[in-house]
């Protein structure tokens, strides 16, 4: 399976954020797996590196980087993604970017705890904890 995360649940993880970090963890531990093929926009590295950076310091924002970089696939973010992120007219830019990329890399999903931020989206939403185990196994 191929989901696209959003930066909300990239973050619950590496911040350990309560009471959302049990379930990002374990779509952690199913990519770390290979069970799970997780994206993230180019542009969520940047949004991760500030937020964590102002809470927790630059050293702990470049290991969080160096993670999601060995962890997941980065979604390029080019004029394409950005004109047709446009188009969707969403309320929120950075969620628009985010459906683009997933469209353009065909996942199967997007994993997110902000599902309002993707209302019409074809691609199914879904929270962390309702991605389904490959093969009946947990």
């Amino acid at each position: 399976m191929r989901v696209l995360i959003d930066t909300n649940v990239v973050l619950d993880f590496l911040q350990e954020r309560e009471p959302f970090v049990g379930n990002a963890a374990r779509l952690f531990e199913r990519i770390d797996a290979g069970e799970v093929e997780g994206f993230i926009a180019a542009t969520t590295i940047t949004n991760i590196y500030y937020i964590v950076r102002r809470v927790a310091g630059r050293a702990v924002a470049q290991d969080a980087i160096t993670q999601v970089l060995s962890d997941l696939t980065i979604c390029t973010v080019d004029l394409a993604v950005l004109e047709q992120a446009l188009e969707l007219n969403f309320e929120d830019f950075e969620d628009a970017v985010q459906y683009a990329c997933a469209v353009v890399y065909g996942v199967d999903a997007i994993v997110t705890r902000d599902a309002s931020g993707f209302i019409n989206a074809e691609i199914p939403v879904v929270l962390p904890e309702a991605i389904e185990p490959i093969n009946g196994t947990e």
